[in-house]
């Protein structure tokens, strides 16, 4: 008897503390929270009771406050906003064009379309509310449309990518400038490719050469000369031979065997082209650069994470704008459409992806080259 006794006793006073002083006592529905002095139970003695001020359900009950209408349908759209916000909401929706409509959060593509088609039918919009009557727009999109277009978002500034961050060694602007013509070079696993480009953006020369003592056994110095030579003589003359960094880790040591590879062609094709009689104090710029593979690849948006994809659907776009646009990026000449017309579709074996790349990394330098000195 005695024990039950204090167990409804103890009930009890838990019940009074938590209702009336309690730490999480609600504050009445549309006002601020009461800001009185509150208690924390002692868990040894419900007689103990240590105060606390009521600050804690503050930001919560701000923050539920200033969104009424995204889940509350009961209430209207117009008395979600002030007078002023609707006349900043109705006069973008009734005024802009389709094109402006598509800046705002949720309104490209077809709901821009039938705002406009909506207004031209039944008028200017009167109120928010009206606007749910448009097709495929509905009270909780409706909510996220004008908070768009009360608090827009802006735009991030396209970082440019500086040439110096991706060409070694680092050459003056102006040299690069009045460079007329160059060629972009490309090591594969077993070929050399290359494209021979005009500051006019026409393609002059591009072609690949078969390297079959590349990867064969042991690294010969004797077999890599006589390939690398080759591709050398075949090579025409320009301002600047651009040769492909690639992006291979050094910590990846099962890509040890092809990252020896490329250093040892990218080695010879420096030592073979750069001419020997210019002193190193001399002004003349150095005809051999190096180029970095990501750079070329971001400039595309053929990026996954760092690792970049195959460029061959971006070039066969390059090619069929060359003869479908006045003013297409890159221009090629007939014998070289005709040529490569089909070496860049989807399960082609002949092996395009060292094409490819010299002419896209060749693109990138120009394009690259008028942004970083504009």
């Amino acid at each position: 008897m005695w024990v039950a006794r204090r167990f409804l006793s103890s009930v009890a006073q838990r019940r009074h503390y938590a209702g009336q002083f309690g730490l999480f006592r609600s504050p009445k529905h549309g006002s601020l929270p009461e800001l009185e002095l509150r208690y924390l139970q002692c868990t040894c003695c419900w007689r103990s009771r240590v105060p606390v001020a009521g600050f804690e359900t503050l930001n919560a009950t701000l923050s539920s406050a200033s969104e009424p209408c995204k889940d509350d349908t009961s209430r209207t759209l117009d008395a979600c906003y002030t007078s002023e916000q609707r006349d900043a909401i109705l006069k973008l929706l009734n005024t802009a064009t389709p094109s402006e409509l598509a800046a705002v959060k949720l309104l490209r593509g077809r709901k821009s379309l039938n705002i406009v088609d909506y207004r031209t039918k039944n008028g200017p919009f009167k109120s928010l509310e009206s606007v749910v009557n448009v097709p495929l727009l509905k009270h909780k999109s409706a909510v996220i449309v004008f908070d768009s277009i009360l608090n827009p978002v802006k735009k991030e500034r396209k970082v440019r990518i500086q040439l110096a961050k991706f060409i070694r060694p680092e050459v003056d602007k102006s040299w690069l400038e009045d460079a007329n013509t160059i060629v972009s070079i490309i090591c594969g696993t077993n070929k050399i490719a290359w494209a021979h480009v005009e500051r006019g953006m026409t393609v002059l020369d591009w072609q690949q050469l078969e390297c079959p003592n590349f990867l064969k056994g042991t690294y010969m110095a004797s077999s890599y000369l006589n390939d690398v030579s080759a591709a050398v003589s075949l090579l025409p003359s320009a301002d600047f031979y651009i040769i492909e960094k690639s992006s291979i880790s050094v910590q990846n040591t099962a890509l040890f065997p092809v990252m020896a590879h490329m250093r040892t062609v990218e080695a010879m094709l420096f030592a073979l082209l750069e001419p020997k009689n210019s002193a190193p104090e001399s002004n003349i710029p150095p005809r051999v650069l190096n180029m970095m593979r990501t750079a070329v690849g971001r400039h595309f948006g053929l990026m996954v994470g760092e690792c970049r994809t195959s460029g061959a659907k971006t070039v066969r776009q390059l090619m069929t704008e060359s003869v479908t646009q006045k003013l297409p990026r890159i221009n090629f000449p007939q014998d070289l459409l005709f040529k490569y017309r089909n070496s860049f579709q989807m399960g082609n074996r002949r092996g395009g992806e060292e094409l490819c790349d010299a002419l896209l990394q060749a693109v990138a330098f120009y394009e690259l080259l008028s942004e970083s000195y504009s």
